[in-house]
């Protein structure tokens, strides 16, 4: 199939999609700022911090269509990790937007927070990022750096709701520690905290995590028909991959869990067809490994030995780990999702593959500390702690975190 033609056949099957899911399933925050909220930014100069995901349910992209509405005028865009269009590897360059003309500012390189220069002539900040629901995805991080700027400029920020793909009832992980804040770690909130991007910037604002102690004035665009109990798949939105190593929903499914390999001199699987699915390394006894996890209490998840070799893909900016090397590792197959624990199931396969291969598993600081949050995941499994007195060392945290989140929640189970 030519090019062209295959484009104008992906297009056919989304929109019929898009179609669907604005007459039966979920509405986005972005459809209903169009259709039921213009007043919000009717007269308004907005600045717009997105991505490729804010597609409204005819196929546009909101940059488009605010760029064509009227009484509106859309003065200036702001960049996260992978850029405006989702076009982006490694840093964002400030720029131009090729098909508005629109100038874009950068918030994923020297700068995460938009400077006042950035944001001057701006009467409202309008932000609209697909999230995947794990504290270290940056798109979060950059969530609190622009409620803070706007706070500080006097401008109104609206957040324009999207589903939590993994849903709205699973929280685990330890809670960050204070001294371990950073572009993917923002707030003290767990691994998988079980918000939307909307109920999380109230969050931002309501437990004065902002600095410096700045509240921004804050309007969520809530959704239609979005139940907490839900996955992606139930939304009947499209799934648009949310960066480039978030292919599928089962990626995201694993994520919270398996991203920790990040911090590990073990491959995460980037360079394969399953990133965060796959995890392994020429070292690695997959089947003693395996056969050590059968023993624990493990729900809704088996593992399957692999062999698998990362190749450098166009839109990872960095080599992956072994690139070109032959992998031993293990397939991460969720079987049913309701009970699976991925946080739990990222540690217990930290903790097994640490007891198989002690001399050779290594940390890469302090990139694991700042990916778990705290520096007690690794301490805890360097002096053969099991996972199970890991996991009660964050229990009392975790269930003061459970109790200020309910405060902030805007959809029902």
């Amino acid at each position: 199939m030519k090019r062209k033609h295959r484009h104008l056949f992906i297009i056919g099957l989304v929109l019929p999609l898009l179609a669907l899911a604005q007459e039966q399933g979920v509405r986005t925050g972005a459809d209903l700022l169009l259709t039921k909220h213009f007043d919000l930014i009717k007269g308004k100069k907005l600045g717009l911090v997105l991505n490729h995901t804010a597609i409204l349910s005819d196929g546009q992209h909101l940059v488009d269509a605010l760029h064509k509405a009227k009484n509106v005028k859309v003065v200036a865009l702001f960049g996260p990790e992978h850029g405006v269009r989702g076009d982006t590897t490694g840093p964002v360059e400030s720029s131009v937007d090729p098909k508005t003309g629109i100038p874009i500012h950068s918030l994923y390189s020297a700068t995460n927070k938009p400077t006042a220069q950035m944001l001057r002539g701006i009467d409202v900040l309008i932000y609209d990022i697909q999230d995947v629901g794990a504290r270290f995805y940056t798109y979060i991080s950059t969530l609190g750096h622009i409620m803070e700027a706007a706070a500080e400029q006097g401008i109104r920020v609206i957040v324009l709701d999207r589903p939590n793909p993994i849903g709205g009832l699973y929280v685990d992980g330890p809670v960050r520690d204070d001294t371990l804040k950073s572009f993917v770690a923002f707030a003290k909130i767990p691994i998988a905290y079980g918000m939307t991007i909307g109920e999380l910037a109230q969050m931002y604002n309501g437990e004065g995590w902002l600095e410096p102690s700045v509240k921004a004035d804050l309007h969520v665009v809530k959704m239609e028909n979005w139940k907490r109990s839900m996955w992606y798949d139930q939304t009947q939105l499209p799934w648009i991959r949310p960066s480039p190593n978030m292919p599928t929903l089962a990626t995201a499914t694993v994520y919270t869990g398996t991203c920790l390999f990040e911090g590990v001199n073990i491959s995460e699987g980037r360079g394969t067809k399953r990133p965060f699915e796959y995890i392994g390394a020429p070292w690695i006894d997959a089947v003693r490994v395996i056969q050590l996890l059968a023993k624990e209490p493990l729900h809704g998840v088996k593992f399957r030995p692999i062999q698998f070799t990362p190749t450098q893909a166009p839109q990872n900016a960095r080599p992956p780990k072994y690139k070109g090397e032959l992998c031993k590792g293990i397939f991460v197959i969720v079987k049913d999702r309701t009970v699976f624990e991925a946080v739990k199931t990222g540690i217990y396969l930290l903790w097994a593959i640490k007891k198989i291969h002690p001399e050779k598993m290594q940390w890469r600081l302090p990139g694991f500390d700042r990916l778990s949050g705290t520096s007690s995941v690794r301490t805890m499994l360097d002096t053969g702690k099991t996972p199970e007195e890991i996991f009660s060392a964050w229990k009392a945290d975790l269930e003061r975190f459970k109790s200020i989140r309910q405060r902030y929640l805007l959809y029902p189970r």
